[in-house]
């Protein structure tokens, strides 16, 4: 498996969700199913259901994130050169078709806020502009189709992910 890329910030992010999820939500869970179990009748539990489907649920995303944590390196963005796009840089680019211009920056899978801008180096959009310089033209494979893009600007803002 490749690693996955992360900045400081994420790798932050991912820690402390799985401390939380370790020291607070299992152990909160484990203990909804004590009283649940406690409850009787097993079959007829909703309650025990529940938090058994529940613990399962962390357990996974526990596993997911662990494993995602473990294949992961941390990229300090501000030292790579943005002279073509890289991970951490902030891309603006347009539409050629409808001349809309849209600004994107570029960071790791877990820090994807697409919300806010910021999209997934993995991402169709991402790898289209990954090593391109600005005045490029590039084709991106999206879901609503094939789109034709120009690279008007690259740059690094440092990501501002707002949460």
């Amino acid at each position: 498996m490749d690693k996955e890329l992360l900045t400081q910030y994420g790798y932050e992010k991912l820690t402390e969700e799985i401390k939380y999820l370790k020291e607070v939500e299992r152990p909160k869970t484990i203990q909804e199913l004590q009283t649940a179990r406690e409850h009787g009748d097993l079959k007829e539990n909703a309650e025990y259901h529940a938090a058994r489907e529940k613990l399962q649920i962390i357990d996974s995303k526990l596993d997911k994130l662990s494993q995602l944590l473990a294949n992961s390196r941390i990229i300090d963005p501000s030292q790579l050169d943005h002279s073509h796009v890289v991970f951490g840089s902030t891309v603006t680019i347009v539409d050629i078709d409808t001349d809309e211009e849209m600004t994107y920056t570029i960071a790791g899978s877990y820090e994807a806020r697409p919300e806010k801008n910021i999209i997934s180096y993995h991402s169709p959009l991402a790898q289209s502009l990954l090593g391109k310089s600005e005045g490029d033209e590039v084709e991106a494979n999206l879901p609503g189709g094939v789109k034709e893009f120009e690279i008007l600007k690259i740059e690094y803002k440092g990501i501002e992910f707002g949460d």
